[in-house]
């Protein structure tokens, strides 16, 4: 099977670091036209071949400037990809630890974002009776976090909910919405540093936790995403893709 994304005009958050960086250029790969967003334009500075596009995916007014801008570019925008979010820097600490600005920061990284960007393109994919959207959630959004962090298990799993919802809702508009949940990926600073943060023993142990009995890669991630957005995924809509390497 061959994935022809020819013509096609996606928009990709998360863009600078490793899943979201993979899934632009998977997408430029399979024929299409790609606006890459993030809030960190100087890590887009390697990603050639599609137009960069700075913003705070996080607050409404952001999001929705970012995908009009998009939007006026092309002239529409057929999908949209939603791989922003990740733990801001934090790692894991008691509850009775956690403030309100580092609760808050996750949720609007990882859910905000999603919200806002998929509510700035939908009324153009109704207008056109057809549209994709994917979600990047995590195995955290399926089961407690590796993190250990309370706010990032709780905004994925908010954040597979919200995939859900959307995908009930703009069904009936020719539009599917899906996600695809990741095992863990050496996929930039944070995750590297967690997994060396892990010690050998750990290690060991997350890995013998996995069929595959290896890490994942962004691009494991990127190709789920491009058959997710494709025309041979039509009829799948509302579910939550384990690209894990097999969960143990």
């Amino acid at each position: 099977m061959r994935i022809d994304l020819s013509g096609q005009v996606f928009a990709v958050t998360g863009a600078a670091q490793g899943i979201g960086a993979a899934i632009c250029r998977q997408l430029v790969a399979s024929g299409a036209r790609v606006a890459a967003l993030d809030i960190d334009g100087g890590g887009m500075a390697g990603l050639d071949g599609m137009s960069h596009h700075v913003a705070d995916l996080g607050s409404r007014d952001g999001a929705h400037a970012a995908l009009v801008e998009v939007a006026a570019q092309y002239g529409h925008i057929d999908g949209l990809v939603c791989s922003a979010g990740g733990v801001r820097g934090q790692v894991g600490r008691p509850i009775d630890e956690i403030t309100d600005p580092d609760w808050h920061a996750i949720f609007a990284a990882n859910v905000d974002a999603a919200m806002w960007c998929a509510q700035a393109v939908a009324p153009g994919m109704k207008a056109r009776g057809a549209g994709r959207i994917v979600t990047i959630t995590s195995g955290a959004g399926l089961r407690p976090s590796l993190t250990g962090i309370q706010a990032y298990a709780a905004a994925k799993h908010a954040l597979v909910g919200l995939t859900r919802q959307l995908a009930l809702e703009l069904g009936p508009e020719g539009i599917t919405v899906n996600s695809v949940a990741p095992g863990f990926v050496l996929s930039n600073p944070s995750t590297e540093k967690q997994w060396a943060a892990f010690g050998p023993e750990k290690q060991q142990h997350v890995l013998n936790g996995i069929h595959a009995r290896r890490l994942g890669k962004p691009d494991d991630i990127a190709t789920a995403v491009c058959f997710l957005v494709s025309a041979q995924a039509g009829w799948i809509s509302g579910q939550v893709l384990s690209v894990d390497g097999g969960h143990a």
